[in-house]
């Protein structure tokens, strides 16, 4: 199983920079890049519920589930 993370693709849809966006959810840039990059083990509820706000979206854009390919 793997979570996907697309906030890239949500704020390029909005036109938001990683800085206008970490100054309106309150979070560093380095935190929100980790996330944006899809490099992050978690993600609090609130962080998503301020992303969610800041984007005008829900979480399903930008979590995405994505089934792992067996291995033969």
């Amino acid at each position: 199983m793997a979570i996907v993370v697309n906030l890239d693709v949500i704020m390029a849809k909005r036109k938001i920079s990683l800085k206008d966006l970490a100054e309106k959810v309150d979070i560093t840039n380095a935190n929100l890049s980790i996330l944006k990059n899809n490099k992050a083990k978690a993600i609090r509820f609130s962080t998503l519920n301020k992303l969610c706000k800041a984007l005008d979206c829900q979480p399903v854009d930008i979590l995405e589930y994505v089934e792992d390919e067996e291995i033969e």
